[in-house]
């Protein structure tokens, strides 16, 4: 048990620590006294920094999805230069005497400024279909990142019931302790009457004084290790410090609490986890955008067409650019690479070898999930056993911790075997708590598995 609450809690503090640069907004918990899995669930949703960041990444691939359409329009670019320029002293007393071979008696300017302006279009006509295939490459990017949120937010739902029910085990256990101290002080009562009396023995006192320290050690022990699984908890609801209102109790774990009977079947719990978990979904987008990443691959066999123009105008001495001044053209040209040393068929390979590991990688998940169902059936129907043989033998030691205490009362049994009998009865009310505990957890695992565990939460 201590194990299972410090690794869990170690785990959830890397998790916080991963995600301290994401924008935190405080949860406010001071309406809520008990807090129920469901809503702890709901909070870890809204509030947990991780989710914040995976809404980030589809956001970043909505952004994305606009640049690749973008390359579908023209390119229009305006430009514009002011240039002033000093003759050196060699040009300037060339250019004289040039200018005085030609035409006896020119001036010839030593400084001179030069003025343009420009309006350039460009578009792509065809590009061996690359702007086709690099659009969809981004729209299935961002389907996959929208499927990595859902498959974190189950996740986190998962990681969440653990936390809850292994934070709610730590504090029955704590209540088990507060009924066994409880108990062992009002026999601590009767002894000291008897002794008072002269009807009991003082081993006796001292007897049930160790079993009362014992009870109290135990409830310590289980408070510290409710408290170390409460901060685990916190983390994965996104609380500020990681750390539980003081005034916050979990619910108490209903003992009596009928479980439903499972009525699916495992076939039927594996094809419906195949056609909606979310990391399987996840895989089918990357699957396409290896296919389209291949199509990109192609596009350099293919020649490229642009048509181009331009509007530009240049003046010497002044920024006043006219009509006068401007020129234009238009144009079309084909550019068509015939070798680049095999780069673009190594190109291609790599995308069909990343299309073959998706689709490998994809059948190992799909046979996981199966697996996994399997599995969590099989311990859930173990755990659902374990609860029904725990409950018949806490009523059994139930009847024979009371039968004892009766006998030790009327003289005709000794507190050794009462003590028996009392820790028994603790033991198997742990034990009880466990197996509750165990099949809710496994409940939780294979509604995880099934990627069934969202539905009902609030997202």
């Amino acid at each position: 048990m201590q194990r299972i609450i410090l690794t869990l809690f170690l785990t959830c503090t890397m998790l916080a620590a991963m995600a301290h640069a994401a924008d935190q907004h405080p949860t406010d918990l001071s309406r809520i006294k008990t807090l129920d899995l469901k809503t702890a669930q709901a909070v870890a949703l809204a509030a947990n920094p991780n989710m914040a960041a995976l809404q980030a990444r589809i956001e970043q691939a909505r952004a994305r999805v606009r640049q690749a359409a973008a390359s579908w329009w023209p390119s229009l670019d305006i430009s514009g230069t002011g240039t002033h320029q000093r003759l050196s002293d060699t040009n300037y007393q060339y250019n004289r005497l040039l200018a005085n071979a030609l035409m006896p008696g020119a001036n010839v300017d030593r400084t001179s400024e030069n003025y343009s302006a420009g309006l350039q279009a460009t578009w792509v006509l065809f590009d061996g279909f690359y702007r086709t295939f690099k659009e969809q490459q981004a729209a299935f990017d961002e389907q996959a990142n929208a499927a990595a949120l859902t498959d974190g937010q189950r996740l986190l739902v998962n990681s969440v019931a653990e936390a809850y029910l292994n934070a709610q085990l730590a504090q029955t256990y704590i209540d088990i302790a507060r009924a066994d101290e409880t108990f062992y002080n009002r026999q601590l009562e009767d002894a000291q009457n008897r002794y008072d009396v002269g009807a009991g023995p003082w081993g006796d006192i001292l007897n049930i004084k160790v079993q009362v320290n014992t009870a109290k050690t135990i409830r310590i022990r289980s408070q510290r290790e409710f408290e170390a699984a409460k901060f685990g908890l916190a983390s994965l609801m996104g609380i500020a410090d990681a750390a539980l209102p003081d005034h916050i109790r979990l619910e108490t774990l209903d003992k009596e609490k009928p479980f439903p009977i499972a009525l699916q079947q495992i076939d039927t719990l594996i094809k419906e986890a195949l056609a909606i978990r979310p990391d399987i979904r996840q895989l089918e987008m990357q699957l396409k955008q290896t296919e389209a990443a291949g199509g990109m691959a192609k596009a350099p066999f293919y020649p490229k067409v642009q048509l181009a123009g331009a509007v530009e105008g240049n003046r010497e001495g002044d920024m006043g650019l006219s009509s006068e001044d401007f020129g234009n053209f238009v144009g079309v040209n084909m550019s068509w690479n015939l070798y680049a040393g095999g780069a673009d068929k190594a190109r291609l390979v790599e995308t069909e070898q990343a299309k073959r590991e998706v689709i490998h990688t994809l059948a190992g998940l799909r046979n996981s999930v199966a697996a996994e169902i399997r599995q969590d059936m099989a311990m859930l129907a173990a755990a659902e056993e374990q609860v029904r043989l725990q409950r018949e033998t806490v009523k059994l030691v139930q009847e024979n911790r009371d039968l004892a205490r009766n006998e030790y009362e009327a003289g005709e049994a000794s507190l050794v075997r009462l003590n028996e009998a009392q820790r028994d009865l603790t033991a198997t009310y742990g034990r009880l708590a466990q197996a509750l505990v165990s099949r809710q957890l496994q409940q939780q695992r294979l509604l995880a598995a099934t990627g069934r565990n969202l539905s009902g939460l609030e997202q």
